[in-house]
């Protein structure tokens, strides 16, 4: 029985867990996008995003704590660096995972995991399109009465 067992074990012993989590999160870092079973996407999300938070404040202490869970320089750089930067006014949630169906060979569930600030085609908030219009499907109120009023009813099934 798994009471109380906060996080996925991914059917490995302690070692070889702590070193898949490390070695995706420094893929995640360098690439900022990496391709994974949903399984262990969540289990890097729970693993990563208090390192993250912790590189929002650049200070001796916080490097190297960071530096005891990765275990990479340039991961760790990249990390304060431009990233750091990215994800400074947002409280949480520096992660997305998308499903993106499953592997041929075993049937496992794959997902794309990402940092959210760096994929521009989902932001809210997009700068470099037009701004659209908003639409109703009632038409322009000014014109719609009187279209409405001159248009002639033809053929409709409830009014027969």
């Amino acid at each position: 029985m798994r009471h109380g067992k906060k996080h996925n074990h991914l059917g490995r012993q302690r070692g070889h867990r702590v070193a898949l989590l490390r070695n995706l999160s420094i893929s995640l870092v360098e690439y900022k996008r990496i391709n994974t079973t949903v399984a262990k996407a969540k289990a890097l999300r729970v693993f990563i995003e208090p390192l993250i938070t912790k590189a929002k404040t650049n200070s001796t202490h916080s490097r190297r704590t960071v530096f005891s869970n990765l275990q990479n320089k340039e991961a760790v750089k990249e990390l304060f660096g431009p990233i750091a930067e990215k994800v400074a006014d947002r409280p949480g949630g520096y992660l997305r995972i998308v499903r993106t169906g499953t592997r041929k060979g075993d049937g496992a569930e794959t997902a794309m995991i990402e940092f959210v600030d760096y994929n521009t085609e989902y932001s809210v908030g997009k700068s470099g399109g037009a701004k659209k219009s908003k639409r109703s499907r009632r038409g322009k109120k000014s014109s719609g009465a009187s279209t409405a009023a001159a248009a002639p009813v033809t053929g409709s099934s409830e009014e027969e």
